[in-house]
């Protein structure tokens, strides 16, 4: 299961205890708010795209959605998401549950400027049930990420 590939990855790092697991839902940045009682713009969602032949996840708040114009001026490609069924194969974690820990070899991960007004924000943790709180810093840390990108549009 995913998540105990999550829980490895974090004990190596010495952090599992960290990792929270809900007897509810967390799937959905609605959900996972709900959850953790905290606000939906706090939750880390992790997007699933494909770049040319190469898998990406794009680390993003709750609230942000991906501007297009940004994305293609960036990546040089129109923004495509992988289906649910691509997203299990390419990346190693199903959707509810994709977070940018213990991933598949070769997936890039990108962090959104969106998260950076937060001083701690939640991604999942493999499972449609689980989070970890982490601080930006972690979150670079821990996610073995390529860059800071602006990539996404934040509601007024």
């Amino acid at each position: 299961m995913a998540i105990e590939k999550v829980k490895e990855y974090f004990r190596n790092l010495g952090i599992e205890d960290r990792v929270m697991e809900f007897p509810v839902s967390s799937a959905t940045v609605e959900l996972a708010a709900k959850a953790l009682n905290t606000e939906p713009c706090r939750i880390a969602k992790t997007l699933s795209f494909m770049v040319g032949e190469s898998s990406i996840l794009i680390v993003a708040a709750g609230d942000a959605k991906i501007d297009n114009k940004k994305y293609k001026a960036y990546f040089g490609a129109k923004a495509k998401m992988l289906s649910p069924d691509e997203v299990v194969e390419k990346i190693g974690h199903a959707i509810g549950g994709v977070c940018p820990f213990a991933i598949n070899d070769g997936v890039k991960v990108y962090l959104d400027d969106s998260l950076k007004r937060f001083t701690s924000v939640f991604p999942a943790c493999g499972s449609s049930n689980s989070a970890i709180e982490l601080t930006p810093e972690e979150l670079e840390k821990y996610s073995d990420f390529i860059e800071w990108i602006d990539v996404c549009k934040i509601p007024e």
